[in-house]
């Protein structure tokens, strides 16, 4: 497994850069949204008018569930994550986002900083993670569905 990562079964990267890289024993997640392999939202709905319902639970859920699955390619899990950067687009969403997100971690979790952006890059996205975690080489897995990202 090379130093970058492409996950396959999870959405592709909106630009060309990997999943996940890794420099020795750190993981860097890059920014991860709630979007699905076939391009949807979750935590995004919109009714026959077209009027959109944007949910931060789902959406933070769906987040923390995308870097969970991206973690295991690596060998690793929410557990081993160190630190975390969170962009919102409304802090009026910190609250929804605070209470999921202490559903899976505590004050021994990782050091986590929240800001507010202007926008994301798509206009259903409340927010976006990105995050570093400690994930030791002999810990990766030694078949992967992941690939090595570049040329």
């Amino acid at each position: 497994m090379g130093d970058a990562i492409l996950v396959e079964g999870k959405a592709a990267p909106r630009g060309r850069f990997p999943h996940l890289r890794r420099a020795g024993d750190l993981v860097f997640v890059s920014g991860t949204s709630s979007r699905r392999p076939d391009g949807t939202f979750a935590g995004a709905t919109a009714d026959a008018l077209g009027v959109t319902d944007l949910d931060i639970r789902a959406q933070t859920r769906a987040v923390i569930g995308n870097i969970r699955d991206l973690l295991e390619a690596a060998g690793g899990g929410l557990p081993d994550i160190v630190n975390v950067t969170t962009y919102l687009v409304s802090m009026n969403d910190f609250g929804g986002y605070n209470e999921v997100y202490g559903e899976y971690f505590d004050e021994t979790g990782p050091a986590r900083t929240t800001v507010a952006v202007h926008q994301l890059p798509h206009p259903h996205l409340l927010i976006e993670i990105s995050c570093v975690a400690h994930i030791p080489r002999d810990r990766a897995p030694a078949d992967t569905t992941a690939e090595e990202a570049g040329t």
